[in-house]
């Protein structure tokens, strides 16, 4: 339910709707907690919140600010003391747009002349003409795009000295111009004054008063007029505040000691309360991944020295050491893993081991454990994962060395809570890959078309995966990025271990023999078997760097 329509819900089944005034969150909040049914967005308030007078100092955008603060803090709705609606008709056109659009339920604007003065200040206190005002209430009955939003008249007549006949004069012709109620202002100390306007009040539309220096009409008497439906606490929240943090300042000024307000102020617990720190903390356990709990696997052992065009470049290091710009590949993704909270990572090392050091890699070697693959030349990706089977025990993010990839393609997939999950590409057959041997996946359903598509959050198991793949039914690339839940992985060591203790030396999918089996072969096997590997879908936002025709793109896309 709207605010708005709330407020008016509130308007037709209750007595009285009691609203107090606020001027942020946190006072929001404190009215809300002591169970009112609204907010008096005061413009005494949020002027005085920004030391400085209440008369116009402020702008719209000001005001606006502090109600968007107020409303977004709490459930029930804001009435806004809009002061003269900033303007002329024009301005309270722009001021209605802006107050609904950002959810406020209620404007009440008063008939005096811009730029207004607070209507306890004795002076000037001049009137706008009827015709004037009842211009700006139609201007604002037609701005509003809801029928529930409210607009409500604030009669000045009483303030200024114009009499008991204007006051009800002003307040009959502004309802027939479309006001949702009446705001009849007084201050006099004496209740007569307002009791004798409601008595004569005959229009069939609620009035609001504000009983600030006539507490003698209760909450209770407003009740029995039956004509008065809302109630203003206008200003008691910040003279409230005010005077208590005056005596505390003063204490802590004249003892220097802090014992001797403690029992006097809020706790910390209240504070953190109100800012809504409990909920904040709840909701990181609901969806927040703690990076302490993934561990990482970077298989980096292989020899690429022999692709033709990086015969000379690679004689002297693995490609996961590939300089981009003053920074390697394998550094700028440990760069990326810290920077969303993990910090344990296992690199598998072969060729060229002793050049991967995690003193060169990382600011934070301490995170890094470099993990020897001897019998690199004579295996695969599959051994060198499972070379750090036995310092595995949680969930386990499987990283290639050869690809660079954006930051939010990591943060979707460690929010993913499925068993097997494999980063999928859908945007293969778009790019030239040169006769490029790619890890295709044939997934449940086709990708979504499109150069720029916001991938449903679907269930899309992988049903066939690998570098034989037919291109007429592969619909995604694999882009080497793979998260394992702890029981993913565990699941992965059995069927590998199965596999191994059945000295299984035959032709293992894509793979010469299962000793040289690739990630994906393993993966199919699972499949094969029953098990079930989910995708994430993206478009973009990675490559695989295979020649050196890729490496001068790296470069080229990531220069400052």
């Amino acid at each position: 339910m709207r605010k708005a329509e709330l407020l008016r819900k509130l308007l037709l089944e209750k007595e009285i709707v009691r609203i107090v005034g606020a001027h942020n969150g946190m006072s929001a909040k404190l009215v809300e907690e002591a169970g009112f049914e609204g907010i008096w967005a005061s413009g005494l308030e949020v002027s005085t919140a920004h030391a400085v007078p209440d008369a116009n100092i402020l702008t719209m955008t000001d005001h606006l600010e502090a109600c968007i603060n107020m409303n977004d803090s709490v459930s029930i709705p804001i009435i806004v003391d809009a002061d003269t609606g900033y303007g002329n008709s024009n301005n309270v056109i722009y001021m209605v747009k802006k107050f609904e659009a950002a959810g406020i339920a209620a404007v009440c604007i008063e008939d005096k002349m811009f730029p207004k003065v607070n209507s306890f200040i004795p002076g000037r206190q001049e009137l706008a003409p009827i015709g004037e005002f009842v211009g700006k209430i139609m201007a604002a009955k037609n701005a509003q795009e809801t029928k529930e939003f409210c607009v409500f008249a604030r009669v000045e007549a009483l303030i200024a000295g114009a009499g008991m006949n204007e006051a009800l004069k002003r307040g009959r012709a502004y309802v027939n111009a479309g006001a949702d109620g009446v705001f009849i202002h007084s201050k006099s100390k004496d209740i007569q004054e307002i009791c004798h306007f409601i008595k004569e009040w005959d229009m069939n539309a609620p009035l609001l008063v504000c009983p600030t220096t006539y507490p003698g009409f209760t909450v209770e008497e407003a009740i029995k007029s039956k004509k008065v439906k809302v109630y203003i606490f206008a200003n008691q929240g910040i003279r409230a505040a005010v005077k208590a943090m005056e005596q505390t300042f003063s204490v802590l000024a004249q003892t220097g000691d802090i014992r001797k307000v403690t029992e006097s102020i809020a706790s910390m617990q209240k504070i953190f309360q109100l800012q809504g720190m409990h909920e904040m903390q709840e909701n990181e356990k609901k969806y927040l991944y703690d990076g302490d709990k993934v561990q990482v696997i970077i298989p980096a052992a292989g020899d690429d020295s022999n692709v033709p065009s990086f015969q000379d470049i690679l004689q002297d290091r693995p490609l996961g050491l590939l300089d981009i710009n003053g920074k390697s590949i394998l550094q700028r993704n440990i760069e990326i893993l810290n920077n969303h909270g993990i910090k344990d990572m296992k690199i598998i090392a072969g060729y060229q081991k002793e050049k991967v050091k995690p003193s060169s890699i990382s600011s934070s070697p301490e995170s890094l454990t470099i993990i020897e693959n001897n019998k690199y030349r004579q295996t695969g990706i599959a051994h060198s994962i499972m070379c750090a089977r036995n310092q595995i025990n949680e969930k386990v993010l499987v990283l290639f060395s050869d690809i660079i990839f954006e930051s939010s393609i990591l943060e979707q997939l460690l929010h993913r809570e499925e068993d097997i999950v494999l980063v999928v590409d859908s945007c293969y057959r778009e790019l030239k890959h040169n006769n490029k041997w790619l890890d295709l996946v044939e997934a449940s359903y086709a990708p979504v078309s499109g150069d720029r598509v916001i991938h449903p959050e679907r269930d899309n198991p992988i049903k066939q995966i690998g570098k034989r793949v037919p291109c007429e039914k592969a619909t995604h690339e694999f882009i080497g990025m793979a998260l394992f839940s702890k029981k993913g992985f565990s699941d992965f060591r059995k069927v590998y271990e199965s596999i191994e203790e059945s000295s299984h030396w035959g032709k293992f999918h894509n793979a010469e023999s299962f000793p040289q089996a690739d990630l994906t072969d393993m993966l199919q096997e699972m499949i094969d078997r029953g098990y079930k590997v989910s995708s994430l879908e993206i478009h973009k936002g990675w490559m695989e760097i295979q020649d050196f025709e890729d490496y001068k793109k790296a470069c080229e896309m990531l220069k400052d």
